[in-house]
């Protein structure tokens, strides 16, 4: 049985029709059903492919975004299999198990390498060409996996980051200082977990370094500059615990960042995102996926951009290369 529209169908009785730009999700719990409700109406795609064990749920999930169709720029969304993700520009994976009670997260890691090593040879087989989008936790040692099993160009796999991440700490900051955040430029880098860290030595608010803006503000005399960016750096990282507390998930934030970079691929626009990718070289490092500001376009990442960081700073990714590394080699890779 096919979904297509608002419409089942059997298999066999209508044949696909292909639409570019075409994304396809392998995986379609909160993050991926989120993620496709974006990418709707944003309008960035013609065609989403939706694949996911739980078909009949899923059925549901496609008929209910499709009934929006007379409200948003045209897109065909399709509850499919893996061999309808042929020809895909971007595929994105969201597929993983979930962290269960007690578990470290090297095992969860373990299992999800597991999950990868059936999943990526079915997306090879249809869609090799596809940029890979890695979303599933944890997602730089993932994107390794993806790149390892595949054989693709490292360029080619990429994951999520710390594109989120750096999102929350654009908000906060915003917040504080109370400008928009589409004028604060500050990145998290290094892991997207525990030991990611803030960029504060080229922070910048309205082309300002924060600390020359800082003694601008009204609030100067009142604020504890190093107090502050450590509480708004505290509230960044721990974010997702705290939101899985009140919630048990998070699917919006990261929804919305995946569609920012799938703009950024499908658009070719040459945007500087800090997505995970293939490290070799950068600040003496080699052999690992973790974020750094990267150009981002239709071929995947073009090239990494190296900042300039503090030596706090680069003691900081080294320690984050050294944890992703650790579990890498953990499961086996």
């Amino acid at each position: 049985m096919r979904l297509l529209h608002n419409k089942l169908f059997f298999s066999g009785e209508v044949a696909m029709q292909e639409l570019r730009p075409k994304v396809s999700i392998i995986g379609c719990g909160n993050v991926g059903v989120r993620y496709a409700y974006a990418l709707m109406i944003k309008g960035t795609v013609r065609q989403i492919v939706m694949v996911d064990m739980d078909r009949r749920r899923l059925e549901g999930e496609v008929m209910d975004l499709s009934h929006g169709a007379p409200y948003i720029h045209p897109v065909e969304v399709v509850c499919g299999d893996y061999s309808d993700i042929k020809n895909s520009d971007i595929v994105v994976i969201t597929a993983g198990k979930k962290q269960k009670p007690g578990q470290s997260r090297m095992d969860l890691a373990k299992d999800n390498v597991e999950v990868y090593r059936q999943i990526i040879p079915e997306i090879m087989k249809y869609s090799p060409d596809a940029v890979f989008v890695i979303v599933s936790n944890p997602v730089d040692v993932l994107a390794y996996a993806a790149y390892r099993l595949s054989g693709k160009n490292p360029r080619e796999v990429i994951s999520s980051g710390t594109v989120l991440d750096t999102a929350r700490f654009r908000f906060l900051l915003s917040k504080h200082c109370r400008v928009d955040p589409h004028n604060i430029h500050a990145y998290i880098l290094g892991e997207h977990g525990d030991t990611e860290f803030p960029v504060w030595s080229s922070a910048m608010i309205g082309g300002i370094l924060f600390k020359d803006y800082c003694r601008m503000c009204g609030n100067n005399g009142q604020c504890n500059h190093d107090e502050t960016f450590k509480m708004i750096f505290n509230e960044v990282r721990d974010s997702a615990y705290k939101i899985i507390e009140r919630k048990q998930e998070t699917s919006y934030g990261i929804g919305l960042a995946l569609v920012r970079i799938t703009q950024a691929v499908i658009d070719d626009e040459n945007a500087i995102l800090p997505v995970s990718s293939l490290v070799n070289g950068c600040y003496g490092l080699n052999d690992v996926y973790l974020s750094l500001p990267a150009v981002v376009n239709r071929a995947g990442v073009r090239e990494i951009v190296n900042p300039d960081l503090s030596s706090e700073e680069l003691r900081a990714l080294r320690t984050s290369a050294d944890a992703i590394k650790n579990t890498i080699s953990h499961c086996g890779l």
